[in-house]
């Protein structure tokens, strides 16, 4: 028997799932198809519905809204989706939406934090530990690498992508994808320099980081184009690093392209 504990003033759904340890606070509302793992906490007056799954120790606060409809006009019906990982924030007022074509998911990994006000639409794929600030967006079928940070009030445009330890500044439109490493400003968003800070923070040391800022300079300030930037990086000594192999995969198969540099 589940030690889930639920205020006498939530709506539990029959058929909702809540692992040991779960609380949900009152006047919160849980569907019938949601899934909560061990140790969740849904508060006052947050919703989780739709075919949502959320990971152990999750934590909603009020007024959030975790699974709805996604609001993309090209839903037919069916029961897409929301699969959440492991100790994720959903602060007040952000919501996440649920995949569009039936069975398709919307997902997040684990240890993300998205403050209030923040909105994931259908569709989108999120890797673990974004910092998504106040006010930011991401719009249908984009995709977050690990590690990033986006700051208040931003918005991506759908389909882009952003790399693992990027960084978005506050109040800036993105609408191509932002390369590993970088940081990303203004708009439309520019590449101001590579995240020396982010990647010291996470344990990056010296030569990773000179072969980053190395690579950075190949791609935005050697005159070079992108294809010769990218002919460069191939064959210089650093191409086998984690590093480089990181940003030559994801400029190589961007689909929108990357943004620009402030020469370019």
């Amino acid at each position: 028997m589940s030690t889930a504990k639920i205020h006498p003033l939530a709506f539990v759904e029959s058929g909702a799932r809540l692992a040991d340890g779960v609380e949900v606070g009152p006047f919160a509302y849980v569907g019938a198809h949601v899934v909560l793992g061990e140790g969740c906490v849904i508060h006052h007056h947050a919703t989780v519905e739709g075919a949502t799954e959320l990971g152990p120790s999750c934590e909603v606060f009020p007024y959030a809204a975790i699974g709805t409809k996604t609001q993309d006009l090209k839903y037919t019906g069916g029961q897409p989706g929301l699969k959440v990982g492991a100790r994720n924030v959903f602060r007040e007022y952000s919501t996440v939406h649920g995949g569009t074509k039936d069975g398709e998911l919307t997902v997040l990994g684990d240890d993300n934090v998205i403050l209030a006000y923040s909105h994931i639409a259908h569709d989108c794929i999120v890797g673990h530990r974004l910092i998504m600030s106040s006010q930011a967006a991401l719009a249908g079928s984009c995709r977050v690498g690990d590690f990033v940070n986006i700051a208040w009030g931003t918005g991506v445009h759908q389909f882009c992508r952003i790399g693992s330890y990027a960084m978005v500044g506050a109040m800036s439109k993105v609408v191509q994808d932002v390369p590993p490493f970088m940081i990303a400003d203004g708009n439309p968003s520019l590449i101001r320099g590579y995240n020396k800070v982010g990647l010291g923070r996470n344990g990056f040391g010296e030569e990773a980081m000179g072969r980053i800022r190395a690579a950075y300079k190949t791609i935005y300030r050697s005159g070079l184009n992108r294809t010769q930037a990218l002919a460069a990086l191939a064959a210089d000594p650093s191409a086998e690093s984690d590093e480089t192999k990181a940003l030559l995969e994801f400029i190589r198969s961007s689909e929108r392209g990357i943004c620009s540099g402030p020469a370019d």
